[in-house]
Parts: C-alpha cells; sequence; structure tokens
C-alpha cells in the first residue's frame, strides 16, 4: 500500500518513486512475418480484383459506345483503390488519405447519379459529408507533416 504524502514532500518526488509499469513482450517473429504474408496476399488479390472490375466497366463502356460522368467517377474510385494499396504495399504517404479519397469520389458520384431524384436536403447532407471529409484529409495531412 502507498504511503501517505508527508506534508513537506512535494508531490514531484512523490510521483518519482512510483513503481515503473513492466514493458510488454517482444511479439513473436513468426506471427508478425504471417500477417504480413496475409496482408501481402489480401492487397494483391484487392488489386486484382480492382483491375477485373475497370476492365468490366472498359469493357461495358465500349459496347455502349458511350461515356458518362459516372463511368469517369467510377474509374477514379479504381484508380484510388490501387493506389490505396501501392501505398499500402510500399509503406509510404499517409495510409489514411487514399480511403478518405475514396469516400469523396464515392459520396460525389452518388450526389451525379441520383442528383435529380433526390430530396434536395439528401443533396445537402451528401456535400456536407465531402466537405467534412476533406477537412479530415487536410488535417491529416498537416499533421503528418508537422
Amino acid at each position: 500500500m502507498a504511503e501517505p504524502l508527508h506534508p513537506d514532500r512535494t508531490a514531484q518526488t512523490a510521483t518519482a518513486e512510483l513503481p515503473v509499469a513492466p514493458e510488454r513482450p517482444a511479439a513473436h517473429p513468426r506471427a508478425i512475418d504471417g500477417f504480413h504474408f496475409i496482408e501481402s496476399f489480401l492487397l494483391i488479390v484487392i488489386a486484382a480484383m480492382t483491375l477485373g472490375a475497370a476492365a468490366i466497366e472498359m469493357t461495358g463502356v465500349y459496347q455502349r459506345q458511350t461515356i458518362g460522368l459516372a463511368d469517369i467517377l467510377l474509374m477514379f474510385l479504381y484508380t484510388e483503390v490501387i493506389g490505396m494499396v501501392a501505398v499500402f504495399y510500399t509503406r509510404s504517404g499517409s495510409p489514411f488519405i487514399y480511403p478518405i479519397f475514396i469516400a469523396i469520389t464515392a459520396l460525389a458520384r452518388l450526389i451525379v447519379l441520383q442528383g435529380k431524384e433526390m430530396a434536395p436536403e439528401n443533396i445537402v447532407f451528401e456535400a456536407s459529408a465531402i466537405l467534412l471529409l476533406a477537412i479530415s484529409a487536410v488535417v491529416i495531412l498537416r499533421a503528418s507533416k508537422g
């Protein structure tokens, strides 16, 4: 049990005498290697599925012989997913920015596709969500640089 503070002892000397928590043991190296392998495998699967979806979309555009804004935004989504995979795989950059960009593009695509049929307040809500995501991206980028 801790000894009560004596009136002439300062709080600083009392906290200096507190016991130090033991360090956590290092993780097992094989477990870490296993998680890295699973992560790399899933990133390859995600990249392959994204490239397949992009190929299917390009085939559809070719068959329709028209390119719409929704098609372009969908290709941006695919590009951002590939960029996100590259960031996670190379460990360069902030891995939190790309999902934010993907969410912004997805919301913009939703507004474009359903803009005429949507209630005006829903468009305002989705535009507000885009603004909030953009602000969060700026905050994350500035925090990672500083």
